[in-house]
């Protein structure tokens, strides 16, 4: 498989062409035949055109490369070796939805021939691929993983905004169904890795690898949440502890925050759901969660408490609306919980965000982005730090806020920097 792909004898396909599936595709077509599909077509459009519709591939990025975007699920049949990048989200219940990996399942299932090679990408729950992909795509194809077909995964480790830890300067892991499938998925990653990759004993192993990944950061941010509550009541500043017990050499430098996302606030319930369906239940994960899912009504708290006690008709301003700085990702971002916390209390907010698109963020969560600030705020909310916040001082939060106004600087940029109104962080 491996040779027959340099020697661009066979042809590479990525479903999916998200934050993950498009950077994927793009670095492999430097060096073999790929074809990027998506079912959107709107997406697959302004691809087609070099435009990025998250913003995080630079137009200069689609020159040079040997790949046809598709919508059309019948030219993935030119394919043999299948990379699957589809989200795997949450629903309202905080229970993992399967619908877009069991659809691209499906999609693989219609097109695939005897030799061809599947890998997943997406993260989910040990035991996914095998248990609940792998009989989709067996029964759709009519063919049997191992006899006809070889299967694989290989956690991604894209992150968005990130222009240093990439596809190519990140240890990539892999897995395969078999020792010969291992190598041929391997040596063919190893084209777009330049750190190397690491080689999986199993799929399930590969599985767990990622979900870990994100559910150690949820539980270390769930920590420093939980001692900013605690240290809120003592009077004392989180950043400031945290500064002082960073001094210690083996300190792990996490931060609280609010944790939204794709990943951090998405991955955890995988693996509890999986444990759930096992007969265990999870405590300290689950706790995490918890703690975390919490943080936004708290901040909302926060907020409401003071304006009511200065205003009769409160106006608050939020500062970003993605779910980390310098992305246009809005995607469970965990503001928009404190936001609703703070209309139903009839306070009037003001969204702003230089990197959100304002369509998206009126189709997802119904509310509407502001251009122009006022000038008359009791509250401000800084949710994350844009490049375009970094550089704000004393003075422009006195520019548009009332004299009693609060400023909620929650991931701590402007610590020691207000003087003219009250300040908060986590």
């Amino acid at each position: 498989m491996y040779q027959e792909l340099i020697n661009k004898k066979k042809k590479l396909a990525v479903i999916g062409l998200g934050y993950v599936g498009l950077p994927i595709a793009l670095e492999f077509a430097k060096k073999i035949s790929v074809i990027g599909f998506d079912i959107n077509k709107k997406r697959v459009d302004l691809i087609r055109v070099g435009i990025d519709p998250n913003k995080e591939v630079d137009t200069a990025d689609f020159q040079n490369r040997d790949i046809h975007f598709t919508h059309d699920i019948s030219e993935l049949k030119e394919a043999t070796f299948f990379i699957i990048a589809v989200p795997t989200p949450i629903d309202k219940y905080n229970v993992p939805d399967l619908k877009p990996l069991l659809g691209a399942s499906e999609t693989i299932g219609s097109v695939i021939k005897k030799g061809d090679y599947v890998i997943f990408e997406s993260t989910t729950y040990p035991g996914c691929t095998e248990e609940d992909c792998l009989p989709v795509i067996e029964k759709k194809s009519g063919l049997k993983m191992g006899v006809d077909f070889k299967l694989g995964y290989s956690p991604e480790r894209i992150n968005p905004g990130d222009k240093r830890n990439t596809l190519r300067t990140v240890v990539k892991v892999v897995s395969g169904c078999d020792a010969e499938s291992l190598e041929e998925i391997a040596k063919t990653y190893e084209l777009v890795v330049d750190a190397g990759v690491h080689r999986a004993s199993s799929i399930k192993v590969a599985e767990a690898s990622k979900i870990i990944e994100n559910t150690q950061r949820d539980l270390n941010i769930a920590l420093m949440n939980e001692l900013s509550l605690i240290f809120d009541h003592i009077g004392i500043n989180t950043y400031e502890v945290l500064e002082a017990a960073g001094t210690k050499w083996n300190f792990l430098k996490f931060q609280p925050g609010l944790v939204g996302g794709h990943c951090i606030g998405v991955d955890p319930y995988y693996l509890t759901h999986k444990a759930a369906e096992l007969g265990y239940e999870s405590k300290v994960i689950a706790a995490s969660r918890y703690i975390n899912d919490d943080m936004a009504k708290y901040v909302a708290r926060k907020i409401i408490t003071h304006v009511l006690r200065v205003s009769n008709k409160p106006k608050v301003l939020v500062k970003g609306v993605t779910f980390k700085e310098n992305v246009s990702d809005i995607r469970n971002s965990k503001i928009v919980d404190a936001v609703k916390e703070l209309l139903a209390f009839s306070i009037d907010v003001d969204v702003e965000d230089p990197y959100a698109e304002e369509d998206e963020v009126k189709e997802e969560y119904g509310l509407h982005l502001v251009t122009k600030e006022s000038n008359d705020y009791d509250a401000v909310i800084v949710t994350v730090p844009h490049r375009t916040y970094l550089t704000l001082d004393d003075a422009y939060f006195k520019g548009i806020t009332q004299e009693k106004a609060m400023i909620a600087d929650l991931k701590g940029i402007y610590k020691n920097k207000i003087s003219s109104r009250k300040y908060w962080s986590l």
